[in-house]
């Protein structure tokens, strides 16, 4: 087997392992708050005990190590939102919005990156329109809050997506990871006495639930973590998008598969879903052909002449 195709095995299976994120956080019964707030402190834990964190850490400036603490709260609140949808409607439902992540990284990432902003990037986010339209309409009335925040959550995760390619640099992975998940789990420890609701972060778990968040924390967390490095090493960036952008394909399947969640849904919401990836996977395609075409275009031009 060559390095390109066991590096695409690999992306593929962290993908598979993100997908059941959405299936843990329906079949865990604890509330969103304590949820995030265990697999921050058992991933943080875990990244405390590797010495490569610490390795990394003199690396670092002050100001860095305030820069990736704040992500580390945008991180928080994508995960709070995320749990938080999932428990308001259902997988299906949090995975759909997930999706949206790709169009707004592309409406605002040129304002966090400092890079021009493509009109095409607009009209991007703008075809997926209809299938929100019909996302919303194929789902139960009581789930449309679920949807709300869900949306939310892929706006907290465009921001420190986009920050994180902005500011990481050549910093370490694993030190810059463990920083934030660190700082994450601090935010939600502080803030959970304003968070609306009766949730408490300091909840102990039953045994079914500690060992689903344990699966959680190291394999649909740290594992994909550690595996997708290695793999980026080996793909090209869009090879590498468009088998990220299946994540909430493979979490609407194995919530059909595993929950049945296809009974509380109507087909509009299907067809809605069926549009949004569609322009997803359709993004990254036409920027790599248009590359291409510039590229083209520039090795074909005749040299200027000097003056």
């Amino acid at each position: 087997m060559s390095a390109h195709t066991r590096a695409w095995l690999q992306i593929h299976f962290c993908v598979v392992l993100w997908g059941f994120t959405a299936i843990l956080g329906k079949l865990i019964t604890l509330a969103a708050l304590p949820l995030v707030w265990w697999r921050m402190v058992l991933v943080s834990a875990a990244l405390l005990l590797m010495r490569r964190f610490w390795s990394g850490l003199p690396a670092l400036s002050p100001r860095l190590i305030a820069v990736y603490a704040g992500i580390g709260v945008l991180v928080a609140l994508h995960w709070l939102t995320f749990y938080g949808s999932i428990k308001l409607s259902n997988a299906s439902v949090a995975a759909t919005c997930m999706a949206l992540i790709p169009v707004f990284v592309s409406l605002l990432e040129p304002f966090l990156v400092r890079r021009r902003f493509e009109p095409s990037e607009l009209l991007f986010g703008l075809a997926v329109v209809p299938g929100v339209a019909l996302v919303v309409g194929g789902t139960p009335q009581d789930m449309r809050s679920g949807i709300a925040i869900g949306v939310l959550s892929a706006i907290f995760a465009a921001l420190f997506g986009s920050l994180n390619k902005r500011y990481i640099g050549g910093s370490s992975a694993l030190t810059v990871t463990g920083i934030e998940i660190g700082a994450g789990a601090l935010f939600v420890t502080l803030a959970a006495p304003l968070i609306p609701g009766d949730a408490v972060p300091f909840v102990w778990p039953e045994p079914h639930d500690a060992a689903l968040l344990a699966f959680l924390a190291i394999g649909c967390t740290l594992l994909p973590f550690a595996l997708a490095l290695v793999a980026l090493r080996q793909l090209s960036a869009f090879t590498a998008a468009l088998a990220i952008n299946l994540e909430p394909v493979y979490a609407i399947v194995l919530a059909m598969a595993l929950l049945g969640e296809q009974h509380e849904l109507a087909r509009g919401f299907y067809a809605g879903v069926a549009i949004i990836l569609a322009v997803v996977f359709l993004h990254p395609w036409l920027q790599q052909r248009l590359q291409h075409r510039l590229q083209t275009r520039m090795s074909r031009a005749p040299p200027r002449a000097g003056l």
